[in-house]
């Protein structure tokens, strides 16, 4: 009869289990993300204007982003075309006219314009139009580039090429700075470039392959294909707030070419907090103010701005900043803080901690104080008088029984 019962159970609490797991796995109502559009079709270019040599081309991406919920066709083409030029849009080997993009993803086209030999400076303006089959969307994308001559003195290079998005890098002295530069090898057979590099003394620059963490000295590199390589360069902990260069060199036997990066230290960012004594703790009562002072040192080599205070605290005690918050403190400068401890007017007596927190600019730094609560002298005064009216009870009470 047991076994029966068991049997039937059995059925149920699965059932049962399947539904929790399936309540568990459903995703939250708050969680919903936004519900697509029927149809919506964007296209951007990765560089609108750009500037080159006379004898370089441009290569650049065309995106188009599809955030409908069908997926869609495109055409596209050039429709402005500037004298002296040559132009298309191609994925990696074909020259295309219409694209397809899924719902909710992005493809990408490739624009490659080239001029004529001897073509005169200015700017050169072309046209990226796409649009879909039945109309809806039509989009347009100017793309201008500036053919400008190179200054007098820049060497030119041979068989490679080196770019860079982000010549220029900005961050703290104790920071590290890494760069990304793509090595363009014009030669016609696979080649082996060696790697140099040039920076201010004390400071270390290594190459990397991008998205790996190991030292490289040379890169091998197909013929007529490129590579990107890590550059990072770590100032010494000395170094101080100003501009500093940095030079790299790429060689194949005759193929040879330089770039300049920059790094802009602002300085380092550090507090310290503490008090004059060197004490973190402090005597409060019941439902009274107690006050603490501490100070905030910038101890790093950068003006540390907007510096403010919070508070953990025991349930209904009050904690109050004077001043509430720093607008700056050079470095080695330092400035004085007080606080004022509230302690909840029905706090049992005893040790409580109340924290501190001091946010810096890109630094902060904790306090934690040791909050004595005493009793008041009021229940002082009121336990002598209970005992006095004892004792005087007491005396009463002993003479009137010695009477008897």
């Amino acid at each position: 009869m047991i076994s029966s019962k068991k049997t039937r159970l059995f059925p149920i609490l699965s059932l049962f289990l399947v539904g929790v797991i399936c309540m568990a796995s459903a995703p939250r109502a708050g969680a919903e993300e936004k519900p697509l559009p029927d149809r919506m079709v964007s296209m951007a270019v990765e560089y609108p204007s750009v500037e080159i040599p006379p004898d370089e081309n441009v290569s650049m991406n065309v995106i188009f982003y599809n955030k409908g919920r069908s997926d869609e066709n495109v055409d596209v083409w050039i429709s402005r075309l500037p004298d002296r030029w040559t132009a298309r849009l191609k994925t990696y080997r074909f020259a295309v006219s219409a694209i397809h993009v899924p719902s909710d993803d992005s493809k990408t086209l490739t624009f490659e314009a080239t001029p004529d030999e001897h073509i005169p400076e200015g700017d050169y303006t072309f046209r990226i139009e796409a649009k879909t089959p039945d109309g809806r969307f039509h989009m347009a994308q100017d793309v201008t580039i500036t053919i400008k001559k190179k200054k007098e003195g820049v060497k030119e290079t041979k068989g490679v090429k080196l770019t860079t998005s982000y010549p220029v890098l900005k961050g703290p002295s104790d920071g590290e700075f890494e760069f990304s530069v793509e090595v363009d090898s014009k030669l016609e057979e696979d080649s082996i470039f060696d790697l140099f590099a040039e920076g201010p003394d004390g400071w270390t620059v290594n190459f990397k392959p991008a998205y790996e963490s190991k030292f490289i000295s040379s890169l091998r590199i197909k013929a007529n294909q490129s590579q990107t390589v890590a550059v990072q360069v770590k100032p010494p902990a000395s170094a101080q707030e100003g501009e500093y260069p940095v030079k790299i060199r790429v060689s194949a036997n005759d193929a040879k070419a330089e770039a300049k990066l920059m790094v802009v230290l602002t300085g380092t960012y550090d507090i310290e907090v503490g008090t004059a004594s060197g004490l973190l703790s402090l005597d409060a009562k019941q439902g009274k103010t107690s006050s603490v002072s501490f100070y905030v040192k910038n101890t790093g080599s950068a003006v540390n701005n907007q510096i403010s205070f919070m508070s953990f605290k025991p349930e209904n005690w009050k904690v109050e900043f004077d001043p509430e918050s720093i607008d700056a403190i050079e470095p080695g400068d330092l400035k004085q803080v007080d606080v004022k401890i509230t302690p909840y007017e029905d706090a049992l007596v005893g040790d409580y901690s109340v924290s501190l927190k001091i946010n810096g600019e890109k630094v902060s730094k904790n306090m934690e104080f040791r909050v004595s609560v005493k009793a008041s002298s009021r229940w002082a005064w009121i336990g002598i008088a209970i005992i006095v009216c004892v004792i005087a009870l007491l005396t009463v009470i002993f003479r009137k029984l010695g009477r008897r």
